[in-house]
């Protein structure tokens, strides 16, 4: 199996998006359905950050809504700060009739998380890949408070993890299941990843191998270029 750091993940993605032309907007949604692929039916809440990650979970609560579950997202985020592919599916979400909850105090953050029944289904939607530091504000506040729910599925990694090292930014939300997208991180090989993790799967999002191995990468690329010249 191959795990992959932050860097080379962004690599992954780069390629794919910038070179090969196949547009983020799709690699999103298909990370939003493949994560839709293993909830439960059911009442849902689905928390979003302000990033990539935040995207994906939008998509997770468009096809909730479409499948006629009973869906609300609580966003650590003003709308405003939601752009590019994110906006997108947060826009097609509100457009379909979805509730969204802003939640921009702690205050905010712990009423809303508070009135999850511990044992709904609660998507992860929070922090990425970028993740370093200590979580800090309303994010260190949702986690901490997401801590009594018993089925949490986090969206590529658990929010408060950092993927490059598996360790610890000083809280993690503890996932039943994480849904990561076409490789595993390489900081889910330390062991004491495994226990925020939970059931690890690993969704093909449509990314094509050939962007993750740098050798056949450069033949492909010269393949190209000799095509187009």
């Amino acid at each position: 199996m191959q795990y992959l750091t932050v860097q080379q993940m962004r690599e992954v993605d780069r390629r794919c998006i910038e070179e090969l032309g196949i547009p983020g907007v799709v690699l999103m949604n298909n990370a939003g359905t493949a994560v839709f692929k293993e909830l439960d039916p059911g009442p849902l809440t689905v928390i979003c950050g302000k990033g990539n990650n935040g995207g994906d979970g939008f998509v997770v609560a468009r096809l909730a809504l479409v499948a006629g579950w009973n869906v609300k997202v609580l966003l650590l985020s003003d709308p405003a700060n939601i752009h590019g592919d994110a906006e997108i599916f947060m826009k097609a979400y509100l457009r379909l009739g979805g509730k969204i909850f802003t939640c921009l105090t702690d205050d905010e953050v712990q009423k809303r998380i508070n009135e999850i029944h511990e044992s709904e289904t609660c998507v992860d939607a929070l922090l990425g890949t970028g993740t370093k530091g200590e979580v800090t504000g309303i994010l260190r506040t949702a986690i901490e408070n997401m801590s009594r729910l018993k089925n949490i599925v986090s969206v590529d990694l658990p929010s408060g993890m950092n993927a490059d090292t598996g360790e610890i930014c000083g809280v993690c939300v503890r996932a039943r299941k994480t849904v990561t997208f076409q490789y595993p991180k390489i900081g889910f090989q330390n062991p004491s990843a495994k226990q925020y993790i939970g059931e690890l799967i690993i969704a093909d999002i449509g990314i094509p191998p050939v962007c993750a191995d740098d050798t056949e990468w450069e033949i492909l690329k010269k393949s190209f270029l000799n095509r187009t010249n």
